[in-house]
């Protein structure tokens, strides 16, 4: 029997956690139905026994990479919806994060357990151990498969280890006031993005050694995740305040005006938070039990996503814009199929309503018109999103003072 522990960093669940517990047997297996609510496709892994901490869509977008309080990862595949390899005894305490790392055979885990973990998924064979100061809350690896981050909590550090060996190369004490709750390398692997309960998102450049950027996010709660567009121009914030947030890093407009909310946010706590690799899509999970899709050309939410029976604790997107993988404390993995999502009819609704309802400007790059969600501020733009994300910045504004 799994040994339930508390996280510390957990809300209290949804009023009405039960709800939607009628849901069938016929729909709860592990093959494919569709969402009452919006008809889109979807497939449920069953394997973990307690709340699913991570699930990363991974190998081609062909298999998914999950983790739970109960101790386990396990590979799944996604045309059968069954484990690959379930990895137990990894760790002795909660499995807090996992990741492949690029360009190898492995994944490394966090733990409570003070460890973090690389392990081959072809073999199930630990490559290394490395037993660290403090709960380790997160994880990420360098695109380049070379580097891994993983913060401590309450030290509030991070720590970047060799991926090959497990030597520690920079240790960063007290990085933030409070802990840690998400660690993520941008795609250049040049910098790491930290966001924590202290509500201050911060970059550690790893050229330097030294924090270059701290803001304060404004976020009316802990901040819980955090993610990079590929080109590192933007960053996504998910707070506990149940908003999302768009930080645009080349522009620095952010230092005077903030970050860009979200429209039409979460009804609870956003937990989650994921770009596609284009970065026209933005994909969110919440404590509300729902998985949202954001048109990151209006930054406008297009889709909620219904199912889960309790907590969505992670969400990854596919490569190609099919998939969504979300994970949830109703200890399952969804496979949501978007791959048709602009033929439902609610989609279809929301797309009319925000070409009348917000304005129109012309973009100073390519000359073609794009619309203004509503708490964009127009005056301050003049290139459409796409073209601020395929263009360096004119102008790269020095970081403001370390508070």
């Amino acid at each position: 029997m799994t040994t339930k522990t508390i996280d510390p960093l957990s809300v209290k669940d949804p009023p009405g956690g039960e709800e939607g517990s009628e849901e069938t047997e016929e729909e709860e297996r592990s093959g494919g139905e569709r969402s009452r609510e919006t008809q889109v496709p979807f497939k449920v892994l069953k394997g973990h026994s307690d709340t699913v901490t991570a699930a990363q869509l991974c190998f081609n977008d062909s298999r998914v990479l999950s983790c739970s309080s109960d101790r386990s990862a396990i590979l799944w595949n996604i045309e059968s919806c069954r484990p690959l390899r379930v990895f137990d005894g990894l760790h002795s305490k909660n499995i807090t994060e996992c990741a492949v790392i690029p360009n190898s055979n492995r994944m490394v885990t966090v733990s409570w357990d003070k460890e973090m973990v690389v392990t081959d998924l072809e073999t199930g064979q630990t490559v290394w151990r490395c037993r660290l100061v403090g709960l380790l809350t997160s994880c990420s690896s360098s695109s380049d498969g070379r580097l891994l981050v993983c913060a401590a909590d309450p030290q509030n550090s991070i720590y970047i280890l060799d991926a090959a060996g497990g030597e520690t190369l920079h240790h960063v004490g007290g990085h933030h006031r409070s802990t840690i709750t998400r660690c993520r390398f941008d795609l250049q692997s040049q910098r790491v993005a930290t966001v924590s309960a202290d509500r201050r998102i911060k970059l550690w450049d790893l050229q330097s050694r030294k924090t270059t950027l701290s803001i304060d996010s404004n976020h009316n709660n802990v901040v819980s995740d955090c993610c990079f567009t590929n080109n590192g121009h933007f960053l996504c914030t998910a707070s506990w305040d149940k908003s999302l947030k768009l930080w645009d890093l080349h522009a620095g407009g952010f230092r005077s005006h903030g970050g860009t909310s979200l429209q039409r946010s979460h009804e609870s706590s956003v937990s989650s938070c994921s770009f596609s690799t284009d970065a026209d899509l933005l994909v969110s999970g919440s404590y509300d039990r729902t998985v949202a899709l954001w048109d990151m050309s209006t930054l406008c939410q297009t889709l909620i996503l219904k199912g889960h029976t309790d907590c969505v604790t992670d969400v990854s997107v596919s490569t190609d814009k099919k998939l969504v993988a979300s994970a949830s404390k109703d200890c399952t993995v969804r496979l949501w199929n978007i791959e048709n999502m602009e033929e439902i009819p609610e989609v279809v609704e929301k797309r009319a309503a925000e070409g009348a309802g917000n304005p129109i400007l012309k973009c100073e790059e390519c000359g073609k018109p794009f619309p203004v969600c509503r708490l964009q501020t127009s005056d301050l733009l003049t290139q459409c999103f796409y073209c601020r994300l395929k263009e360096p910045s004119r102008h790269r504004p020095q970081p403001p003072p370390l508070t």
